[in-house]
């Protein structure tokens, strides 16, 4: 075997062996792991990181606010500091929400500039944010009872912090003999950094490429957010090869080790991303559309990355849909309120409920889970307490989630949550 294709297997083993589902799990270490020399892990939403230098620690990012009370507790127990400065990857809640539990008189906090549009955009939306995450997390406020129990006494607020320091594109920091190079890039958001440690070639990029690592990126997140833009997706990722990294630190699992095994991974997420973009330009170009394109791009089998996070088939919709919009051209009934399932609530009323299951029925038993779930969905428009189309909402999500819908952390995450809700009706 040669080396190339050696370095491309092994890029195939770290794609397996980081699975999407696994986030659906946080788990808080104790103690906390050192990662790299001087660079200790927390994990739990997202992996909180910490640097020693000689006078002191550098905390980068802080967790939700009340993740940061164990955060602080396995980091103290290590280095008590002081916290000379804290650097976020990006503005998320689960990145910024303890900086106010980590700081101290004389801690400086630097972000990128744009730190303050992306806190304001999760402000806009912080209700609905609640209500959508409540499919895929924990908000049940059980994990931060126990945090609490073991932290008497101790802030759990959320923060909304503002930097004491922001830059555009790079900005250095060396302290404690340790010297730091903040790297601009854009990834989830357009406030996002690289934290570059140039004499050991570590890079700290938490979820700079989403949490999953080399995985598929989201371009559209399901719980809600403003659309993610391929080329500088794409930008961000020859940013980091162009680094020529050794120990590259993600957001979740254990650093990935050897600047070929990185850079080979690299070169295949571009690959991957660049691939689906100019086929579904191509596409759109030649006027085939949005919906068969998504059933019909897929990637070629040497450009294979994990779908555990963001899936192609999501990517092409929000690819077609960034240059061109909602309107897909296909119905002048997109232009209007009315929804699908209202339209086929009237042939319910014509054709009879039962008559419409029965069919549904067939269409599952052929493998035709969506359409079943059309459906269904009419029915219970029509008579919301109809056993038999809840039956068939619930055995068509168990359908799809084990016809491979528990490979995506959102994907897999929507279906259970819909099979518990319908398990409960039926």
């Amino acid at each position: 075997m040669s080396a190339n294709a050696e370095i491309e297997k092994q890029v195939d083993h770290l794609i397996d062996t980081r699975p999407g589902k696994e986030l659906l799990a946080h788990i808080y270490e104790d103690p906390a792991s050192e990662v790299a020399p001087g660079i200790f892990r927390s994990s739990g939403s997202t992996a909180a990181y910490m640097i020693v230098h000689d006078t002191g620690r550098i905390i980068v990012n802080t967790g939700m606010g009340y993740e940061a009370v164990h955060h602080k507790r396995v980091f103290d127990a290590i280095c008590i500091g002081p916290t000379t400065h804290i650097v976020t990857t990006q503005a998320h809640v689960d990145h910024v929400g303890g900086v106010a539990l980590f700081r101290e008189e004389g801690t400086v906090y630097i972000a990128q500039e744009n730190n303050s549009v992306c806190q304001a955009d999760d402000a806009r939306i912080q209700k609905l944010r609640y209500r959508t995450a409540q499919v895929w997390f924990d908000v049940s406020g059980a994990a931060a009872q126990r945090i609490a129990s073991q932290n008497p006494g101790v802030a759990m607020k959320q923060d909304t912090p503002t930097p004491d320091i922001v830059f555009t594109d790079r900005h250095t920091l060396s302290v404690g003999g340790r010297t730091l190079e903040l790297i601009a890039a854009t990834g989830e958001t357009v406030d996002s950094l690289i934290v570059w440690l140039p004499q050991s070639q570590t890079a700290l990029i938490s979820n700079l490429l989403g949490p999953l690592f080399p995985h598929f990126p989201n371009f559209n997140t399901l719980r809600g957010d403003r659309y993610r833009f391929v080329e500088p997706y794409l930008e961000t990722v020859q940013k980091l090869r162009s680094l020529n990294i050794a120990v590259l630190v993600t957001g979740r699992h254990t650093p990935v080790i050897g600047a070929e095994l990185i850079d080979a991974s690299l070169a295949r997420l571009h690959a991957a991303v660049q691939y689906v973009h100019l086929s579904t330009l191509e596409g759109m170009n030649a006027g085939v559309d949005v919906y068969t394109l998504m059933k019909e791009i897929t990637l070629p089998a040497h450009q294979r990355v994990g779908q555990g996070y963001g899936k192609v088939v999501w990517a092409v919709r929000t690819i077609w849909e960034t240059y061109m919009g909602w309107f897909h051209l296909q119905s002048t009934t997109e232009l209007y309120a009315d929804r699908s399932v209202e339209a086929m609530s009237e042939l319910v009323q014509v054709i009879g409920a039962d008559a419409v299951c029965a069919r549904a029925v067939d269409l599952l038993d052929a493998g035709q889970a969506v359409r079943a779930i059309y459906l269904a969905e009419a029915v219970l428009h029509e008579l919301s307490d109809h056993a038999g189309a809840a039956d068939l909402m619930l055995r068509a999500h168990e359908t799809l989630l084990t016809s491979g819908g528990d490979v995506s952390f959102w994907e897999s995450g929507w279906l259970r949550d819909q099979i518990k809700k319908w398990s409960a009706i039926k």
